[in-house]
């Protein structure tokens, strides 16, 4: 918005992608207004056109539709968490599918007990580093190998 320059006319689907509230888009039309910034929309039920800012119809339809596109946007929010609500009652795992299999995971958890290195766990495991790091607990310091110890120790300058 802020390359739109005195004449330009910004075109957009329906009003309700200028702002989310009533008072952002208002706002924005203002702003671009003031600056001799046009604003048109396509598929509003109200055509708004910003050719005659002063027209009382033409501000009362701008006024309207970002009213109506405020309260759609909050009601749908509402049905929303509703829907989280309903499910995660009903026992239903909201959000992304795991990525790791909890088989291979205490598979990995298995083999690093048994001492094997993280790239022996990434390699016979299939598990990525990053996800074995995420997932996997850190082992206690008392089962920490000397190798690990000196990989993770601060370099020693020899005087």
């Amino acid at each position: 918005m802020s390359f739109a320059r005195h004449g330009d006319v910004i075109v957009i689907h329906t009003l309700d992608r200028l702002g989310r509230t009533v008072r952002d888009t208002l706002n924005l039309i203002h702003d671009l207004a003031e600056r001799g910034v046009g604003i048109r929309t396509l598929a509003d039920p109200i055509k708004v056109d910003s050719a005659n800012p002063d027209d009382p119809m033409a501000q009362l339809a701008v006024v309207l539709l970002a009213l109506f596109a405020q309260m759609e946007r909050t009601y749908s929010l509402e049905r929303a968490a509703g829907a989280r609500a309903a499910a995660t009652a009903k026992g239903r795992r909201i959000g992304r599918p795991a990525v790791v299999d909890p088989d291979k995971l205490a598979y990995a958890a298995h083999l690093r007990d048994t001492g094997s290195t993280i790239a022996e766990i990434v390699t016979k495991s299939g598990i990525t580093r990053t996800s074995l790091y995420r997932h996997l607990p850190p082992r206690p310091a008392a089962q920490v190998t000397a190798a690990e110890h000196e990989l993770h120790a601060p370099p020693t300058t020899e005087a």
